[in-house]
């Protein structure tokens, strides 16, 4: 059947790759099954095994046997006779031999003997190696420190320096580093556009590659997206490190289906998403992503987290350490941004944790007349808008929808109080998931059609991502 459609050789595929490779060419020969299985745990040459395995689907039910049929129901009408043809009990479901029921109980008191010689040896090597212990302790329980101890550990941005969040995310890393010698960053072939690499801490891999070692704490894992997803998920699986990777946002969906898997499994993966929108500019609108960031929150049990300035930059950072039970997607600007300083840091990193918060307030006792919601490189338009609008104009930032969903409702509502109807959303992404915050009567500025190549601010621009377009718009609701 697989020749049918498949016309590449499996095994020189993986000789290419410096797997070790074994065939298998009787799937339903248990002896020669296990013969390939002692082969690759013996072979202790560094390398991976692939063993390919040669079988008849639907075997033992003559009826669907070697035909597409045996991937549905249509064999179980035959289980009966399929038991009898296999010497089973034909109405005993769930049959276990007498032989092999021993054979398992023997087992396991081997296994057992075996798990108590390794506990003495780990006991041994404890004492000898104390502080290792520690460490692998720390790492086994995923004992991190506090949500205060980590703000405390990461220094306030300096107010006149205004640069792009994926550079403050590069600045915030090495602090989460120091912070937590567990974390491991990586790219898929972007270290110099994503600026996720750690300094000071060496590359992982094979030691016969120069500048590479075990001990290394960023992992180059070439222009392979879905491959670092996965590998991202192995790591959070094992659990002894936490685990992050990049890429542009654009590409995520290159690796979406191991997004979910984390988000599924609840295992704790940070990924870090730069240019996120079409203020990337000349690189035109196969590398702006428009819809990306919207399919992401749909992922159930991802966090995606899109800051506005270096410290609800650190709230990311913060926030996806603290989260163990999913993944969290941190989503980053190309451009420059401003730094927040009239919105106290205290405000923008713990805000960040809960999801949304007010950034400017109503002035000089003015009723709320608008409220005005934005996210990322779009929020300081949405403050400037608001100065221009009146005193009786909120901000609210919200770079977690996901967070900000899971507070209590007296939080939610004294942020976005449902006597305000004048709501306006802006975000450069597309439009419809922000109707659940701004209702029917409410607008939205953003971008549902793709872009195109310019400089990154004449197609902001373009799309009405100004201050001025806002302010229109909240003037007609």
């Amino acid at each position: 059947m697989a020749s049918y459609t498949q016309s590449e050789n499996h095994i020189q595929r993986f000789v290419a790759l410096g797997w070790n490779t074994i065939m298998v060419r009787n799937g339903h020969d248990f002896h020669e099954l296990d013969a390939a299985l002692q082969q690759a745990k013996s072979t202790r040459n560094g390398k991976p095994t692939f063993i390919m395995v040669k079988t008849v689907i639907g075997k033992g039910i003559p009826q669907v046997e070697g035909t597409t049929a045996a991937h549905g129901e249509a064999g179980v009408s035959f289980q009966k006779q399929a038991r009898e043809q296999l010497g089973l009990p034909a109405d005993d479901y769930f049959h276990v031999s007498a032989e092999t029921s021993s054979f398992f109980q023997r087992r396991k008191a081997e296994l057992l003997a075996q798990y108590d010689q390794w506990n003495e040896r780990f006991a041994e090597w404890t004492q000898r190696n104390p502080q290792l212990a520690a460490d692998l302790h720390q790492a086994r329980s995923r004992h991190y420190p506090s949500i205060q101890d980590l703000f405390h550990q990461i220094p306030s941005y300096r107010p006149d320096k205004h640069v792009a969040t994926r550079q403050s995310a590069s600045d915030v890393l090495q602090h989460v580093a120091k912070a937590i010698p567990q974390y491991l960053s990586g790219s898929a072939d972007l270290h110099g556009s994503t600026k996720n690499y750690i300094q000071g801490v060496g590359d992982f891999g094979n030691p016969t590659i120069h500048g590479k070692s075990y001990l290394g704490r960023n992992i180059h894992y070439g222009i392979r997206e879905h491959a670092m997803g996965t590998i991202l998920n192995g790591i959070a699986y094992y659990g002894l490190h936490l685990a992050s990777g990049a890429t542009f946002l654009a590409f995520a969906d290159y690796m979406r289906a191991a997004i979910r898997i984390a988000a599924l499994s609840e295992l704790p993966v940070s990924y870090i998403f730069t240019h996120d929108s079409v203020g990337v500019g000349e690189d035109g609108p196969t590398h702006q992503p428009v819809e990306t960031l919207s399919s992401l929150r749909v992922i159930p049990n991802l966090d995606v987290i899109r800051p506005a300035d270096p410290e609800e930059v650190a709230g990311a950072f913060v926030a996806s350490i603290e989260r163990q039970h999913g993944p969290t997607a941190i989503i980053l600007s190309r451009q420059n941004v401003p730094t927040l300083s009239e919105i106290p840091m205290d405000v923008r990193r713990e805000g960040v944790l809960r999801g949304g918060y007010v950034a400017l307030s109503e002035r000089h006792g003015a009723p709320l007349s608008h409220i005005l919601i934005a996210t990322g490189s779009e929020l300081h338009l949405a403050i400037a808008a608001a100065k221009q609008l009146g005193d009786g104009v909120r901000v609210v930032s919200m770079p977690c929808m996901e967070r900000f969903d899971r507070q209590p409702a007296t939080y939610r509502d004294a942020i976005l109080p449902a006597t305000c109807s004048r709501r306006l959303a802006v975000e450069a992404g597309v439009t419809s998931v922000w109707y659940k915050y701004v209702g029917l009567h409410g607008r939205v500025i953003g971008t549902d059609s793709f872009g195109f190549s310019a400089p990154g601010e004449e197609v902001m621009q373009a799309f009405g991502l100004t201050v001025e377009n806002i302010v229109n718009v909240a003037r007609d609701l």
